[in-house]
């Protein structure tokens, strides 16, 4: 993996992110600081995400287990992440398991950073990766059943609702949500 920007984003007035791959010269130790972070106030809602409190080990093996990890850089810290993965076959849904859906999963922003638009240009990011992939037409993902702030924004960007599942690690019904690309 490289250390070059795939991409930047202005915001804020002048500040920049930086979007790039993840490589084996990050932090995992930042990266699941982040995903902790970011996910708290899910867990504060009584959501038990994994994100909210996975440990480094758990960290590495998702970013191994991805097509690709993007991460933002913003003062030379990790601020943003974003996952993409490749088809696999689940036991816990069907849709999951289509060979032409692709998966979004570890995404976050800083909290601090959050309402700039940063996670709509991860998205918009993340969706032309997955055009890339071949015989992919379909990009989806899954968040708690009563999570709907981030609900409402994935059906702004045309998510639509799939089905339900319930994941061994969770306290929650997940909504699979997806795209057609």
């Amino acid at each position: 993996m490289t250390n070059k920007s795939d991409f930047s984003y202005n915001f804020n007035a002048g500040e920049i992110i930086e979007f790039r791959l993840l490589s084996n010269e990050d932090s995992i130790e930042e990266l699941t600081h982040l995903l902790n972070k970011s996910y708290k106030v899910l867990a504060d809602m009584g959501l038990n995400y994994v994100a909210a409190c996975q440990n480094c080990d758990i960290t590495s093996k998702r970013a191994r287990d991805a097509y690709k990890s993007y991460i933002g850089i913003h003062k030379n810290k990790i601020v943003s992440t974003i996952s993409l993965y490749s088809p696999k076959s689940s036991d816990k849904g069907s849709w999951y398991s289509r060979d032409f859906v692709a998966k979004i999963g570890q995404f976050a922003v800083e909290p601090e950073l959050q309402k700039y638009g940063i996670g709509n240009k991860m998205m918009d990011f993340i969706e032309n990766e997955a055009r890339n992939m071949k015989n992919i037409k379909e990009i989806a993902l899954d968040t708690a059943e009563t999570a709907y702030h981030l609900i409402n924004f994935y059906k702004k960007r045309n998510y639509r609702y799939i089905e339900t599942i319930q994941w061994d690690e969770t306290n929650y019904k997940s909504v699979v949500l997806s795209k057609i690309l």
